[in-house]
C-alpha cells in the first residue's frame, strides 16, 4: 500500500499487524479522483483510521489538517510511523470512534470512515450506526462530505442527515459519498 499522489506520492505505508482490511490503492485513487479539489485546504477526519491511508492521502494532496481516530494500539503505532515516513503532520487519537464523536466539537469539511465490515448476520453494523449517529452529523460542516467504505453485500438506504451523491463498487469494497444536509433546527 502506498500514497497515490501529492507531496508524499509513491511512499509505502505500513499496515498494522492485526485484523485489518486495508483499503486498496485503486479504491483510494478513485475516491480522491472523485473528490478532486474538495480536499485542498480541508479539515479532514479519518475514522477507524487503521493505517491512516485516507487521512495521509488527503494531507499529501493539500488538506490543511487531519485527525486520525482508531482504538487499536497497533493501528495508532502504524499511523504515527506512516506520518513520520511521509513527513506529514496529523493529530492521532486512540479512542473508540463513537466515544470520540460524542465528546468532540470540531467540524470537518471531509470525513473518511472505514469501519469493520459485518461478516456474519448478527455482527455489529458499524456503518449503519455511524450513518445514524448525530455526533457525526454535528462533526461535519454543512455542505461537508462523508466518504464511507463498506461491504457491497450491505444495502444502503436513505439517511435523514445525508444525501447520497455517489455510490461506487470496487470488487469487495463499496464507497458511498454523502453530502451533509443542512437541516433546520
Amino acid at each position: 500500500m502506498r500514497v497515490i499522489a501529492g507531496s508524499a506520492g509513491g511512499i509505502r505505508l505500513k499496515i498494522p499487524p492485526h485484523d485489518l482490511r486495508p483499503t486498496m490503492d485503486r479504491v483510494r485513487e478513485a475516491a480522491f479522483s472523485a473528490l478532486a479539489d474538495f480536499v485542498i485546504g480541508a479539515r479532514v477526519l479519518d475514522l477507524f483510521a487503521g493505517s491512516g491511508a485516507y487521512g495521509i492521502e488527503a494531507l499529501s494532496r493539500g488538506a490543511a489538517e487531519a485527525v486520525f481516530v482508531d482504538d487499536h494500539p497497533k493501528a495508532i503505532e502504524a499511523i504515527r510511523l506512516n506520518l513520520s515516513t511521509t513527513k506529514l503532520v496529523g493529530k492521532v487519537i486512540r479512542e473508540d470512534v463513537f466515544r470520540f464523536l460524542k465528546r468532540q466539537d470540531d467540524r470537518y469539511r471531509l470525513v473518511f470512515a472505514d469501519p469493520p465490515y459485518a461478516k456474519n448476520a448478527g455482527d455489529r453494523d458499524f456503518a449503519g450506526e455511524l450513518m445514524e449517529n448525530n455526533s457525526l452529523v454535528a462533526a461535519v460542516e454543512p455542505g461537508g462530505l462523508l466518504v464511507l467504505e463498506f461491504s457491497p453485500i450491505k444495502e444502503v438506504s436513505a439517511f435523514r442527515s445525508w444525501e447520497i451523491t455517489r455510490t461506487k463498487r470496487y470488487g469487495a469494497t463499496k464507497l458511498l459519498f454523502c453530502l451533509h444536509k443542512n437541516l433546520p433546527g
